[in-house]
């Protein structure tokens, strides 16, 4: 498959697949004229590296697991970026909590509120962060 056609059936601009082959995340097999050309398991290997963005890896991290003939996923890695996500949902689950409730509070002002004020007082910690 050319680069043109990878580009339409992942979605990725042909600058991202040249930025991924030179961080060594995927490998052309040869040239068609001018244009790279790709394995048919290129769209696979991309599908992977879209997972690995999503869940917040690096691509560093994610060059390190795909390896050069199949992927060699590190599981104690993924157990640490499920953590890092579980902190995350629950900062973000405090956030939007306070943020609803501050927004039928009755309070005369937010800053009489004793929930905004916790959040005030983790925000000022970095703990919201």
């Amino acid at each position: 498959m050319n680069i043109s056609e990878v580009s339409r059936k992942s979605g990725l601009p042909a600058s991202t697949l040249r930025y991924y082959e030179e961080k060594g995340l995927i490998s052309s097999v040869g040239r068609q004229g001018l244009k790279r050309v790709f394995a048919v398991n290129i769209l696979e290997q991309l599908a992977l590296i879209a997972l690995g963005r999503a869940a917040g890896f690096s691509l560093d991290e994610i060059a390190q697991m795909l390896g050069h003939n199949a992927p060699d996923i590190d599981r104690a890695l993924l157990n640490e970026k499920a953590e890092e996500l579980d902190s995350t949902i629950k900062k973000l689950s405090a956030m939007r909590d306070g943020l609803r409730h501050a927004a039928v509070c009755s309070a005369p002002s937010h800053m009489e509120c004793p929930k905004f004020q916790r959040l005030l007082s983790l925000a000022s910690r970095g703990r919201l962060a």
